[in-house]
């Protein structure tokens, strides 16, 4: 039997790489002789940097930015295709995740250390950049990477305005006269979300709570983002609502596609093209993929989707591992999934989960292969 691993991260718990591992060893409890071949996946989010590294077999290079608050870190790219091509997410420089719950403070969030890493990889010699935009924490609108490329924002008063989120409703003038200038630069911007930058179904009504948002702060960050796509539009003549996916990390992705001259894909169909994955599954057995949690949002453009749709290209059976199972995971059956599972097997706390996860996907992962593999040997 031969079995294709492919897993996004269980974020905040294991790597996709750790993920992978433990899968394998389940499978090899099973059947020690089944051939596997994991691969590490990301979709643009957290792990996008290792992906893209190991598929490419990349070199990382590090380089010192600021994270959402404006501290100095350090920060890692990708470098792939012989030094022609950098990858970057903001996950691991703007990420939700580098801040514990309790100190997330949105308001003050803004995307400046993405333009410094960017800035790092062109003056490597990089002529092509990749940016995976899942992951952030900020709703800034872009405001902060473009003061770091050039621009500069003043208020009524012709004050300047530090690059936050909580200054958006304050623009009322914009210099862009250093703005540097991309034209020579490919720029990627690696998504999974569809969403506008404004409305019920924009970035800041749909992501900003995960982000630390209150109900009151919601609708003052909403106006702050209608008044910056105006001044944007009063001086580049660019509609930033209309663009789809512009609402992807809070708003950078409108910045990306509109200012910058990006496109925008599918973080896994990007990654997907560049490595061998769809060849090894054009002759394997069994495709199996998961992520940390399974429900009706994994249908847009999520890791398990871009693997299931390789797998029914081949019409290979394809099964979907997860950490946990949310609200509307039963439409994954719909669209050709043969089984989706959780490793959660009790009632148990957040820590709890996290700590015993790694067993539990393997034994998850034992429970699942007997079956299959009785069947396989019949």
């Amino acid at each position: 039997m031969k079995v294709i691993v492919a897993c996004d991260s269980y974020k905040g718990c294991m790597t996709s790489k750790q993920v992978a591992k433990q899968i394998t060893a389940g499978i090899h409890e099973v059947n020690a002789s089944c051939e596997v071949l994991s691969y590490v996946i990301g979709d643009g989010g957290e792990g996008t940097v290792q992906a893209f590294k190991e598929t490419m077999h990349g070199e990382n290079v590090g380089v010192a930015t600021t994270d959402a608050y404006g501290r100095k870190i350090q920060s890692e790219y990708a470098i792939i295709e012989d030094g022609k091509t950098a990858v970057i997410e903001v996950a691991n420089i703007i990420g939700l995740s580098m801040h514990p719950r309790e100190k997330r403070a949105p308001l003050y969030a803004g995307s400046y250390g993405v333009g410094t890493v960017m800035l790092d990889a062109i003056e490597k010699g990089c002529k092509k950049i990749i940016v995976g935009l899942g992951g952030s924490a900020t709703n800034d609108c872009g405001i902060g990477l473009l003061q770091c490329l050039g621009a500069r924002f003043y208020d009524a008063n012709h004050q300047y305005l530090s690059p936050q989120a909580v200054n958006l409703d304050k623009v009322r003038y914009i210099d862009f006269h250093r703005l540097k200038e991309l034209q020579d630069i490919e720029l990627i911007a690696a998504c999974d979300v569809k969403n506008h930058v404004l409305g019920e179904q924009g970035a800041t009504y749909v992501f900003g709570r995960q982000k630390g948002l209150t109900q009151a702060q919601l609708h003052k960050i909403e106006h702050g983002m209608e008044n910056f796509c105006y001044q944007i539009k009063r001086y580049k003549k660019i509609d930033l609502n209309s663009l789809e996916g512009g609402g992807a990390a809070g708003g950078l992705g409108a910045i990306f596609i509109g200012l910058l001259g990006a496109r925008m894909e599918s973080g896994i169909d990007l990654l997907l093209s560049y490595g061998d994955v769809e060849k090894q599954i054009q002759d394997c057995d069994l495709v199996i993929t998961g992520e940390g949690q399974s429900d009706a949002q994994t249908l847009f453009g999520k890791v398990p989707m871009g693997i299931l749709q390789v797998a029914k290209r081949y019409h290979k059976p394809c099964i979907c591992i997860s950490g946990a199972l949310g609200i509307g995971y039963q439409k994954l059956y719909d669209v050709g999934f043969i089984g989706v599972f959780s490793i959660a097997d009790r009632a148990m706390s957040f820590l709890q989960a996290l700590e015993q996860a790694p067993e539990k996907l393997k034994n998850a992962t034992v429970a699942i292969m007997r079956t299959i593999d009785y069947f396989y040997r019949s």
